[in-house]
């Protein structure tokens, strides 16, 4: 969402509460709280979408920041209806070390090939210490009813 969101309400907040004490000095960073919030809220509408190719990129250069680009693009693609461009941007993100990466790549698989085809990625995830990805390997977890497939 960004900063913008941020400062438009609590411009409104400043305002009526400088109208209520009466203070001209936070109605007028109120005005500049709403201001700058509608300029960043214009900048972010405009901003140019990063480039998959970059951020992988700059992602199989450890770069952290563009690791979690990545995987932001590809669950936005994920949710456009677009799941072969989703499990390239993961894969590439997984590559790149990307715990969370590997969770979601488990259940795109999941959904598209069931359980049993994403149980590598879960692991994958489970074995870097992805807390929800470790619970489907506890004993009688959706990964280990028996008990005898422990991480």
């Amino acid at each position: 969402m960004g900063l913008g969101f941020f400062l438009l309400p609590a411009g409104g907040v400043l305002s009526l509460t400088g109208v209520w004490l009466g203070s001209d000095t936070l109605i007028s960073l109120s005005w500049i709280m709403w201001a700058a919030g509608v300029l960043l809220l214009i900048a972010q509408r405009y901003r140019r979408p990063p480039d998959p190719r970059r951020l992988a990129a700059a992602a199989a250069a450890g770069d952290a920041r563009a690791v979690r680009g990545l995987r932001t693009l590809a669950l936005d693609a994920r949710s456009q209806g677009r799941p072969d461009a989703a499990e390239r941007m993961l894969r590439q993100a997984v590559k790149a070390g990307d715990v969370e990466s590997m969770w979601e790549l488990g259940r795109l698989v999941q959904e598209r090939e069931g359980l049993a085809a994403a149980e590598p990625w879960f692991r994958m995830a489970a074995g870097h210490g992805h807390v929800v990805a470790r619970r489907l390997f506890r004993a009688g977890g959706e990964l280990n009813r028996d008990g005898t497939s422990p991480l």
